[in-house]
């Protein structure tokens, strides 16, 4: 697959000041990671909103730093609740020697005979998979083929996925990925937000960039 890389500058305007940079066609972002220090950066807005709205959180992408390539993962795009433009976006620097964890799409393929024929539901148990890998093996999504669902009854769980060489699955291999069932099972899932401790240059910046953008969308 080709690469995807986009193309940034490092910036000196923060917190507050971001407005004027969306004014003039920029995305603010970040860069980090465990072995560099925090790079703010901005991006030109057109460019990078024809391509990252459809990146997942798994696809390895290069961000070059005015000749610099750093090779990352989107951990974050912070979007306008109302008409859904971006307003800013998280780099994870990742080093190309050492495995990293990342949770994975999973992509239902294929038709279900059960459901075609036997007018089953089909119920997904996850939408994600948590696994291990060097950044180079990381895949942007895991396609499991629902062709082999010909029963009600019938279920794919984490062992029975066709997994590519290189890469360790964390989750249960008993948990199940994919079912079909006679009617739709209820399911009420518990959300946990998960908040990572990052440098203090990084929360500064992107608080202070946060409540711009809130005082931008009151005042449009």
């Amino acid at each position: 697959m080709e690469e995807v890389v986009f193309q940034a500058n490092k910036r000196d305007v923060i917190g507050k000041q971001v407005k004027n940079l969306r004014q003039e066609g920029f995305l603010p972002g970040i860069l980090y990671g465990r072995n560099i220090d925090p790079i703010p950066i901005s991006l030109d807005y057109r460019e990078i909103s024809k391509t990252l709205p459809y990146i997942t959180s798994s696809q390895l992408l290069v961000v070059d730093i005015e000749g610099e390539k750093h090779y990352v993962l989107v951990k974050e795009k912070q979007l306008h609740p109302v008409k859904a433009t971006l307003l800013h976006v998280d780099f994870l620097a990742v080093s190309m020697s050492e495995k990293l964890r990342a949770d994975v799409s999973i992509e239902l393929i294929g038709e279900s005979p059960a459901v075609k024929e036997l007018s089953g539901v089909l119920v997904s148990g996850q939408e994600t998979m948590e696994v291990e890998c060097l950044p180079k093996d990381l895949p942007e999504r895991i396609s499991v083929d629902i062709s082999v669902l010909k029963e009600i009854g019938d279920s794919l769980y984490v062992k029975d996925i066709a997994i590519p060489s290189g890469i360790e699955v964390l989750a249960d291999p008993d948990e199940m990925v994919v079912t079909v069932t006679y009617q739709a099972a209820e399911v009420e899932e518990e959300v946990v937000e998960e908040v990572e401790e990052e440098p203090e240059i990084i929360e500064k910046g992107k608080k202070e960039e946060e409540e711009e953008a809130t005082e931008e969308e009151s005042s449009g």
